[in-house]
């Protein structure tokens, strides 16, 4: 059922969001993403997978990760704490999109600064591919609280949407509990923001 209907009915929004753990920044090592399931705001399971720092294989693992199992056929919304996991293993927005067959989205706390982020790609290996990818994910929208781009559905969908996602403050509780669970994983302890 499309994003827009379900809305309209008030009927329950599955999402998972995805998030990177912390990482020690490391040439080529490992880094765990984590994928919190929600009934809208209520915890319902989870995914754990692992990209390259800096690689290139983030949007396959988080396809490896939902393709054939259980949650992709119960999910309306795939969300993404940012574009890129594990420093600039950039996702590739309409690729995922296709693939899953359901909305993607890239959720960001404010609108990105893109003359940092070009210097910052300048240092890795092949920063116009990078750079690329990023473009291919569209316009950031800006509906404060939430900016975010999006590959599948109409931005004025998709900010209502956020809201409904999110239980208390600017984050919805996908991406909330994906970034409390691999702090804790990796940390022993989850930490103060999220």
């Amino acid at each position: 059922m499309k994003l827009e209907t379900l809305l309209a009915r008030d009927r329950t929004i599955r999402v998972i969001g995805f998030d990177d753990a912390p990482f020690v920044r490391r040439r080529s090592s490992s880094v765990s993403i984590v994928g919190v399931i929600c009934a809208e705001t209520r915890f319902e399971g989870m995914v754990w997978g692992k990209v390259r720092q800096d690689g290139w294989n983030a949007t396959d693992t988080i396809c490896q990760l939902l393709l054939g199992k259980k949650f992709l056929p119960q999910l309306h919304i795939l969300l993404l704490d940012g574009i890129g996991f594990g420093g600039f293993n950039i996702i590739d927005l309409p690729k995922l999109a296709d693939k899953l067959k359901i909305p993607c989205v890239t959720v960001m706390r404010r609108q990105p600064n893109m003359t940092k982020i070009e210097t910052a790609l300048q240092r890795l290996p092949q920063p116009h591919r990078r750079l690329e990818l990023m473009r291919r994910a569209g316009k950031v929208h800006a509906y404060p609280p939430f900016f975010f781009q999006v590959c599948g559905e109409d931005p004025d969908v998709i900010s209502a949407v956020l809201q409904r996602l999110s239980d208390r403050g600017h984050v919805p509780e996908a991406l909330r509990l994906a970034h409390l669970i691999g702090a804790a994983v990796v940390k022993g302890e989850s930490g103060s923001s999220a």
